[in-house]
């Protein structure tokens, strides 16, 4: 699959392929027809906790509005109840400015469970 101007690697792949508890059949890709990599999100699965944790998700901005992050996170979300899931969470990361992706979280059935608030120090220095 390719991938359009991304940072992402083959090495870096690799070390996501090989950190626990990555499983490959958790691990959902939408191709565009020509190959390109539109859309795709891991699902870290907490077998203990039953927990099925969303990250990274993403869609291609060239794919955006198109309803394949509803699709992704839909049959993902299938694929997590079918391995043992019973909770499952993402993280919004940017939720504020970035209304389209809450709200197509919320769309597949996510709601709100906390609110990260940035915190700032201004730092003074004395010379």
């Amino acid at each position: 699959m390719r991938s359009r101007a991304s940072r992402f690697s083959e090495a870096a792949f690799e070390r996501v392929r090989r950190t626990w508890p990555y499983r490959g059949d958790l691990h959902v890709l939408i191709a565009a027809p020509d190959g390109t990599l539109a859309a795709t999100a891991i699902i870290w699965l907490d077998e203990t906790t039953r927990t099925a944790e969303f990250e990274p998700v993403g869609t291609h901005r060239d794919f955006r509005r198109r309803g394949l992050g509803t699709a992704l996170q839909l049959h993902g979300m299938r694929l997590a109840r079918a391995a043992g899931a019973t909770r499952m969470l993402v993280a919004c990361r940017g939720a504020p400015a970035d209304p389209a992706a809450r709200n197509m979280y919320y769309g597949v059935g996510f709601r709100p469970i906390s609110r990260d608030l940035p915190q700032v120090k201004v730092v003074r220095w004395r010379h």
